[in-house]
């Protein structure tokens, strides 16, 4: 393996860390509501577990409320069910054909909490990218040691995947601070 190849590897397992700590942000509720809170809900659907988007249409209906239109008459207990069993502490109601769930609003005590839990994801973002320097820094020795690549290259490979490593750090601490403000925004 070549140092370009050593850093494009790095970069790409990057950014596999940052999206999946993106991801996860999706997750983690805001005062406000949206339609991928639910994305986390599996209904059962002729004996498999789909996910609610794949079984129903999901809509904004206020600022507090969101929209559950299931494809099918008999999914709507289904849909309900599951809303309500899942962890997000959710309580659906149905109006006809339409789900309805109401967002609870949110203490000052539970943004706080959450704030918490965006900086120790953010943290867990960080190890992560943290360690693939680290392994993309070895690789780099390995080659030196092997003599299949100078001393210079070596660090011109670390300042590189340091350049890297602090660019997506920045942009884990720029998501934690958007995310606090959504969070803790009234």
């Amino acid at each position: 393996m070549s140092i370009p190849e050593i850093h494009e590897q790095a970069e790409h397992k990057m950014l596999q860390s940052l999206e999946s700590f993106k991801h996860g942000l999706t997750k983690i509720r805001t005062g406000r509501p949206s339609p991928q809170l639910l994305d986390t809900v599996h209904v059962e659907y002729y004996g498999a577990m789909l996910p609610l988007s794949q079984v129903a249409n999901l809509s904004l209906l206020d600022a507090r409320t969101i929209g559950v239109a299931p494809w099918e008459k008999g999914m709507g207990a289904k849909i309900e069910k599951a809303i309500r069993e899942s962890d997000l502490g959710l309580n659906p109601s149905s109006q006809g054909d339409l789900i309805r769930v109401p967002m609870p609003a949110m203490t000052e005590e539970r943004r706080k909490e959450l704030t918490k839990v965006v900086r120790n994801d953010g943290e867990a973002a960080k190890i992560a990218i943290r360690n693939l320097r680290r392994d993309a820094n070895d690789a780099v020795k390995k080659l030196v040691k092997e003599k299949l690549a100078s001393e210079d290259d070596e660090r011109r490979a670390q300042d590189d995947v340091q350049k890297l490593t602090d660019r997506m750090i920045n942009e884990v601490d720029r998501l934690v601070a958007a995310k606090e403000q959504d969070i803790m925004a009234v």
